[in-house]
């Protein structure tokens, strides 16, 4: 499968719409990025694991 711009426009008006949605099953710090790569792996995550960065 290779994205293409017309494609990657219609799945952004599908989340735009609130068709297609992002679920977050947890978010860690990235100090915690070893706990959230555990996490995963227990196959237990509901949606998306986010590790998240301070700017």
């Amino acid at each position: 499968m290779r994205a293409e711009g017309q494609q990657l426009a219609q799945i952004a008006k599908l989340i735009d719409s609130g068709v297609i949605r992002s679920v977050v099953d947890e978010v860690f710090p990235f100090a915690q990025t070893a706990e959230a790569l555990a996490y995963v792996e227990t196959g237990r995550a509901k949606g998306k694991v986010v590790v998240t960065f301070k700017s």
